[in-house]
């Protein structure tokens, strides 16, 4: 929510928050202002459940690495308590806290922590990983894969450029497209979730691997992990009000809870049932396979370069990665490098037109294939969607029941039927918008306990169980399927699977083709 015009406050000197003091009163209340003051990795304090933190040098030390400073002068109540399936120890947080939240000042949130759901499924998940002797994070199954995929990469590039018959540099440009695209779901996308190994430097050279096929991991964090993660088909309907009139206001006054990816990865599709249907939307069933394509070229020319330059992706503060120089030098260096091999290299071999090509064919390919396996996770029929916002009129700005485009909540007769099911008719409680439970409403597995199609998808085909653990390795969702399933039946909470990639694909254009002719849900 936008207060008006002023300005966002400059960020404190790294001295400020360098080390603790002893006498530092840990009840003092802080402002929004003061809070977001310390959004640099040189200065860094986050808000957990109104606790101020200041985790600066704890980042050092952070066992899951420097993935903690994406927290930097937010509120990062989901980040803490997603995660960490085991948990915090009290004393930490304790020892940590500088201060917390003044009452009212951060915006209303769309989620509840209230019930005991989450903490159910965490424990259950962490007693199955320890009973199968399964590391939460990392192992050889997925460091075998990395090295195959990193080499199919390579020698697909290395053939892409010397071969002199073009259709067979093309085909390798296939090649290297497929296996770049696999390189971003199997091996940074767990690096830079924190979750390809207990090792800090293990991760962080997975997470790097984004940069090595031409993207930035650091724009790719601010978006996926700060975005679509945390706030996944929840839309700001204010900001959207905003955006229409043509208003802005400064980054530190918007509310950081808005899905990015129902908005901004595909600009000429209708992807969430508030945005008006345009005309043309009504073939985007039609021409989203195209737009797929395009993907990975929107991101690594356009979307990396705005963000890196402005310090921010929409309503998302960047400056928790871009605020550091060293992180802005290895963005640059990185893709002149990136464009050095992948561009102008195939350009010397085949010409300029013939190594553009076979460039734009590698992109294609790469788009094409990780479009597919994500959007069928979130926008796909029976999926539901959140929003919030002041002009919705409705307690504490928030609409707290996700809902399909028909405007019907799935998880109404899901808890009916458990609590059929439950001994005496009894059933605990889960608000609709717990956030675990908003989880499992807006999105769908497909080949649910498929060894193959895990490792295939890089656990994209258990989004459910991903988008719960963010910080397990995706190796491991198959094995935790299962217990996943279970609880949700338990609680009533919804749990949508299909049982292929080909059928999800089926609903997910069914479903672009309903959006596209229905009109403005309200």
């Amino acid at each position: 929510m936008c207060k008006g015009p002023t300005r966002a406050p400059a960020a404190a000197s790294v001295g400020d928050a360098v080390f603790q003091d002893k006498t530092v009163d840990r009840n003092r209340l802080i402002s929004r202002d003061e809070l977001r003051s310390h959004n640099v990795p040189q200065n860094a304090w986050a808000a957990v459940h109104g606790r101020v933190l200041n985790i600066t040098d704890f980042a050092k030390r952070h066992p899951g690495g420097d993935i903690i400073l994406l927290a930097a002068g937010k509120d990062a109540t989901v980040l803490f308590e997603t995660y960490h399936p085991r948990g915090i120890p009290t004393p930490l947080l304790d020892k940590l806290q500088v201060g917390k939240m003044k009452d009212g000042e951060l915006p209303s949130s769309f989620y509840s922590w209230d019930s005991d759901f989450y903490t159910t499924l965490r424990t259950r998940v962490v007693q199955r990983l320890e009973e199968r002797n399964l590391p939460r994070r990392g192992g050889h199954e997925i460091w075998i894969k990395a090295i195959l995929l990193l080499v199919g990469f390579w020698f697909s590039l290395y053939n892409m450029c010397v071969r002199e018959t073009f259709w067979v540099a093309a085909l390798w440009s296939v090649s290297m497209g497929v296996f770049a695209a696999f390189i971003g779901t199997c091996i940074q996308h767990d690096g830079n979730h924190g979750a390809f190994s207990t090792s800090r430097g293990l991760n962080k050279v997975a997470g790097w691997t984004l940069d090595m096929i031409g993207a930035s991991g650091f724009t790719w964090e601010i978006q996926h992990m700060l975005g679509h993660h945390p706030y996944t088909n929840v839309l700001d309907v204010d900001e959207e009000l905003r955006k229409k009139s043509g208003e802005d206001c400064p980054i530190g006054d918007k509310d950081q809870e808005s899905d990015p990816d129902v908005f901004s990865s595909f600009p000429a599709m209708r992807m969430h049932p508030y945005h008006t249907a345009e005309w043309y939307h009504r073939y985007q069933h039609l021409y989203a396979p195209l737009l797929f394509a395009l993907m990975t070229l929107a991101k690594v020319f356009q979307q990396d370069i705005e963000v890196a330059t402005s310090q921010r992706l929409y309503h998302i503060d960047a400056q928790c990665r871009y605020g550091s120089i060293l992180n802005v030098l290895r963005f640059w260096s990185m893709k002149v490098l990136s464009m050095g091999y992948m561009l102008v290299l195939p350009c010397y071999f085949h010409g300029v037109l013939g190594g553009m090509a076979l460039f734009c064919l590698g992109h294609f390919t790469c788009g094409e294939v990780l479009a597919t396996m994500f959007i069928v996770n979130h926008v796909i029929e029976g999926v539901s969607f959140g929003k919030k916002g002041e002009s919705l009129g409705s307690k504490n700005n928030v609409e707290f029941r996700p809902t399909t485009v028909s405007g019907s909540t799935p998880m109404e007769q899901t808890r009916s039927d458990a609590k059929k099911a439950a001994a005496g008719g009894k059933l605990k409680d889960v608000p609709y918008n717990d956030w675990a439970a908003v989880q499992c409403q807006t999105s769908v597995n497909w080949s649910p306990g498929s060894y193959f199609w895990n490792h295939f998808s890089g656990g994209l085909s258990h989004q459910i169980e991903h988008h719960l653990f963010p910080s397990i390795c995706h190796t491991n969702y198959v094995y935790i399927q299962d217990i996943v399933e279970k609880t949700c039946l338990e609680y009533g909470v919804p749990y949508q699977s299909e049982p292929s990639l080909f059928v999800a694909y089926k609903k997910m254009l069914s479903h672009l083709k309903f959006l596209g002719n229905e009109k403005k849900v309200a």
